[in-house]
């Protein structure tokens, strides 16, 4: 009967134990994120139904989607700000993480789709507690190589992007410097009356 007892209480932790060992072994490293990630995209530019300027709109979209479940825009944004994010309201947060991601979908969509057979190659990646790079080369027809650095960091079990690096230029990097230009020479509220009218501008432009 004890014997019986014991395996009553051993059963349920033995399940727990292979429940969180098997959620570890499926978790995904920071390399099998973004080559999953980019294989989802260059596939879905290889899929003759996404083809041609008739699909343009829906191509992009289809892109941007993928793109947004490995990209944490708001880790992006708040670092594009730097010391700046600090000082705004929960609202402000909201409003120029919506307008920095249209910002960079409307900048980079464009590029992504002019995609022409180029070769990825997965270099390597480095781990340092919850932050990782992950180094990347593209290959174009003419053999030029391209470094591609993705920088990511841990949220819960998924790694996240929240920077990239095309040639040693920090994307997130590049943006604070401009973004930081506009707010100490004007004001913060002049960097969103920027945003929102190139968001304005895409939007109408898109339309036509």
């Amino acid at each position: 009967m004890k014997i019986y007892r014991k395996l009553l209480v051993l059963i349920p932790l033995m399940t727990i134990c292979i429940l969180v060992w098997s959620g570890f072994s499926w978790a995904k490293t920071p390399m099998e994120t973004i080559q999953e990630g980019t294989e989802e995209v260059l596939s879905m530019l290889k899929d003759p139904a996404y083809k041609g300027p008739e699909h343009t709109e829906e191509r992009r979209k289809k892109i941007w989607d993928i793109i947004s479940h490995y990209f944490d825009f708001k880790e992006m944004a708040k670092r594009s700000l730097g010391r700046h994010w600090r000082k705004l309201t929960s609202q402000q947060r909201d409003e120029f993480v919506d307008l920095f991601s249209f910002l960079l979908q409307h900048s980079y969509i464009g590029k992504i789709d002019k995609y022409t057979n180029e070769k990825v190659v997965y270099d390597k990646e480095r781990i340092q507690g919850k932050y990782a790079t992950v180094k990347t080369i593209i290959l174009s027809k003419n053999d030029v190589q391209i470094p591609v650095n993705y920088r990511l960091k841990k949220k819960g079990d998924k790694w996240m992007v929240y920077d990239v690096a095309i040639e040693g230029v920090s994307l997130v990097n590049n943006y604070r410097a401009q973004f930081n230009s506009i707010i100490v020479s004007k004001s913060y509220d002049a960097l969103v009356e920027r945003l929102k009218k190139k968001k304005s501008e895409a939007m109408s432009g898109s339309k036509k």
